[in-house]
C-alpha cells in the first residue's frame, strides 16, 4: 500500500486557488460594474448639458457636452446634438485599471439621449 500522507494537503492548497480565483473574478465585476456605472453617469450629464445649449440657444452643444463628460473623468466621442433641434444623443468613453485578473488599461464606452419638450 503506498502512502498518501501529504495528498490533503494538496488538495487543500488547489481548492485555496480556486477559490482566491474566484474572489478575485468578483472583485473585478464589481469594479467593472462601478466603472460602467460612472460612463452612464458622464454620458447622462454630456447629453444633458448639449440638450440644454440647444433648447436656449446658447453656446456650442459639443463643447459643453465635452466639458461634462471630463468634468465626470470621461472623454466625449460622438455628439450628435443637430441645431434647431430639442434631441441631443452623446457617446463617451471612460479608461480605467486596477482589475485583478485582467492587468492594463480598459476602457467602456456610454450612450445618452436627452429630449428638451417645449411646450
Amino acid at each position: 500500500m503506498r502512502d498518501e500522507r501529504g495528498s490533503v494537503t494538496i488538495v487543500t492548497a488547489g481548492a485555496i486557488v480556486i477559490m482566491l480565483v474566484c474572489t478575485l473574478g468578483v472583485a473585478d465585476v464589481g469594479r467593472v460594474l462601478i466603472e460602467r456605472s460612472r460612463a452612464e453617469m458622464a454620458a447622462d450629464a454630456a447629453a444633458l448639458a448639449a440638450a440644454q445649449d440647444l433648447a436656449l440657444s446658447e453656446g456650442d452643444p459639443a463643447i459643453d457636452a465635452a466639458e461634462f463628460a471630463d468634468r465626470n473623468g470621461a472623454g466625449l466621442v460622438a455628439c450628435e446634438c443637430a441645431v434647431g433641434s430639442f434631441d441631443a444623443v452623446v457617446t463617451v468613453q471612460r479608461s480605467f485599471s486596477g482589475l485583478l485578473l485582467l492587468p492594463g488599461t480598459h476602457s467602456l464606452r456610454a450612450s445618452a439621449r436627452a429630449i428638451v419638450e417645449v411646450p
